[in-house]
């Protein structure tokens, strides 16, 4: 016998909530409008924001309130009521002209605005839906089940918790834009490297310099301290304006980086070097580092970024070694020369690096040179082989993309050779101790010696007009820090970026 034919069910129409005595029925007159034009226009503007709610609160903390669509900022986004587009603020009122679309949905919160209204509005209806997403996950309105209704709420207090707590207003800590006060990106990528470095945010989240007892006028400490506590104790994402942070740059004493005080595009690696010298100088012992000489202190720079070098000469003649240590800041790591070998060994290619080969060709391969031997008591052919003695806690590289040119002009070039970079770097190859250490001891070594991709500072276009931009983890996620831009980051972003800076955390830290 024939199955029977079924008519196909008709759509469900949408029941606005009942009112309640005291609350109006619509968020406001133009919802209004809307919800009572037709039935068909009350069902597709529910189940846009049915959609658009799952697309919000279906996703991870982070990135609930910063994927929308198609696009991921953490600047708030509005989605259209009325279509399935995604637009930016100034781009909502254009849309809204065009298409006489005037409601749209946060792309953090789910709150409803209304364009004609100029301001969020509060309707019973969306508001309930909302409610129950952000609470159960559904929008159905029925009972729990009996052993979740009766459970016990000491036995399982984080699932009660979750179905019975709003999600919070911001959920990105830490996550701002920083607005460009005019050709300052190369300070901004910098800034963003040290908001999201665990170790300096923790010195000053827990008032690690005392802004309050400081007497120092226009200390760049106390405008760090303003700005950690603007970017962790604050739910803001809006951009940053480092405006405490730039008086203290302009007015600096540290005659050593004048040239930076222009509002020319100027090198995010003097920066790094200018910012960290004051720091040390405002929260260490007060002595300049001396280029050249071992400086220990026990301050927060020194204690991130400072390690040591260990230079061993070996003179030809006699064989007689010398140790010089000396401290550093970071590696500055030669591009141009190990271009040159690797394209004239590989001529039909094009040239790229490997950060390995970097690393390798600076603490692997030793130098000839000439050298005054005391034993010899005359100047001898020498070999020196550098190799790092400590190594610090965030290791930061300077890959050298700017090279003068000598010759009647003098010239900046910048080279474009790409460097692969990897997300885990083992340094125990370039470690002093690891040379003639037994299989067992290396093993121990290398895990202090591991270190994970905390930032990536790139430069983009030429010398004098280009761009800098910064991608930092914050978790297990990856940002990408545009000045007041920031946007969600693949692995593949980071690891494609042309690297002028990077900033590595010893793992053992974790």
């Amino acid at each position: 016998m024939a199955a029977r034919p079924t008519t196909p069910a008709s759509p469900k129409n949408v029941k606005l909530k009942s009112p309640t005595p005291g609350t109006p029925l619509y968020g406001c007159e133009h919802i209004q409008k809307l919800f009572t034009h037709t039935q068909e226009t009350t069902n597709t503007s529910v189940t846009y924001y049915k959609n658009i709610l799952r697309c919000i609160f279906d996703n991870n903390p982070l990135q609930a309130q910063t994927t929308t669509g198609s696009i991921t900022t953490l600047t708030p986004n509005y989605l259209c009521l009325q279509c399935p587009t995604t637009l930016t603020p100034e781009d909502a009122l254009i849309h809204g002209n065009n298409k006489s679309h005037r409601f749209y949905v946060d792309s953090r919160s789910g709150a409803i605005f209304c364009q004609m209204c100029d301001d969020f509005v509060w309707d019973p209806t969306l508001e309930d839906l909302r409610v129950r997403r952000i609470a159960g996950g559904t929008f159905n309105n029925r009972k729990r089940k009996h052993d979740e209704m009766f459970m016990d709420p000491q036995a399982d207090d984080s699932k009660f918790i979750t179905n019975n707590t709003n999600v919070a207003s911001c959920r990105a800590n830490g996550l701002r834009g920083i607005y460009n006060a005019g050709a300052t990106c190369y300070q901004n990528v910098v800034l963003q490297t040290f908001l999201h470095n665990p170790l300096i945010r923790n010195f000053y989240l827990s008032d690690g310099h005392q802004s309050g007892s400081c007497d120092t006028q226009y200390c760049l400490s106390c405008a760090m301290d303003d700005m950690f506590q603007d970017f962790y104790a604050t739910e803001i994402t809006n951009g940053y304006t480092a405006a405490n942070i730039l008086s203290g740059f302009w007015i600096s004493e540290n005659k050593a980086f004048d040239n930076l005080v222009t509002t020319k595009e100027q090198d995010a690696h003097e920066f790094f070097q200018f910012l960290a010298e004051e720091l040390h100088e405002r929260n260490g012992d007060g002595r300049k580092p001396e280029i050249g000489c071992e400086h220990s202190c026990n301050c927060i720079i020194h204690q991130t970024f400072y390690g040591k070098h260990q230079s061993t000469t070996t003179c030809q003649n006699c064989h007689g070694q010398t140790n010089q240590v000396q401290s550093f800041l970071d590696l500055s790591l030669s591009l141009e020369n190990l271009t040159q070998k690797k394209g004239k060994k590989h001529a039909k290619g094009p040239t790229s690096l490997t950060l390995q080969d970097c690393l390798e060709e600076e603490y692997l391969k030793p130098d000839k040179c000439e050298y005054r031997c005391n034993k010899c008591d005359s100047t001898q052919q020498a070999r020196r082989q550098t190799s790092i003695k400590l190594l610090p806690n965030v290791l930061s590289i300077q890959l050298k993309r700017f090279e003068y040119k000598q010759g009647r002009n003098e010239r900046a070039v910048k080279i474009e050779t790409p460097v692969n970079f990897p997300l885990s770097l083992n340094m125990l190859p370039y470690h002093s101790q690891a040379r003639g250490a037994d299989i067992k001891d290396q093993y121990e070594k290398a895990r202090s010696c591991t270190y994970d991709l905390l930032s990536v500072v790139e430069h983009k276009g030429e010398i004098d007009t280009g761009h800098y931009v910064t991608y930092s983890r914050v978790g297990d996620q990856w940002f990408s820090f545009n000045d007041h831009r920031v946007e969600l980051a693949t692995k593949s972003d980071v690891l494609n970026a042309k690297a002028y800076l990077l900033f590595y955390i010893v793992r053992s830290l974790a």
